[in-house]
């Protein structure tokens, strides 16, 4: 055993380890083992390991919502996908007529459903730049 899995252990026991956000005994934002996020936010790598988690999950989930996905162009799978982090698997389900269009392949008339939600009215250009790449595959 290293001098780091010693420190590990030692400090799971005196500082916790958790996976959510919390504030210490000093009410300062923490998240992992003690690891402060008001004096030293996270690396780059651990933002681009959690990036690489959320997408596992998201790809995961939006094959239940398009059986087709990995036929999708690129473009497409990263609207869907740009689509689902933005709103979540629940809220997103219930695009019913753009799943089926998209699923149907009917890819303009899906961008046209996609503006023409109060989603597009609430993100602004994110729609119009998602619908375009939808549309243009």
């Amino acid at each position: 055993m290293s001098h780091i899995d010693i420190l590990k252990a030692q400090l799971i026991v005196d500082e916790g380890k958790r996976n959510k956000m919390y504030l210490d005994s000093k009410r300062i934002e923490s998240i992992g083992i003690g690891h402060n996020l008001r004096d030293k936010p996270i690396s780059d790598r651990a933002v681009d390991i959690i990036f690489e988690d959320d997408v596992s999950d998201a790809e995961a989930d939006i094959k239940k919502l398009f059986p087709s996905f990995d036929d999708l162009t690129d473009n497409r799978k990263a609207v869907v996908l740009n689509m689902l982090f933005n709103m979540g698997l629940e809220t997103f389900s219930q695009f019913h007529h753009t799943i089926a269009l998209i699923n149907s392949g009917s890819y303009d008339d899906a961008a046209t459903a996609m503006l023409a939600s109060a989603w597009a009215v609430q993100v602004g250009q994110r729609a119009d730049r998602l619908a375009d790449l939808m549309r243009t595959g």
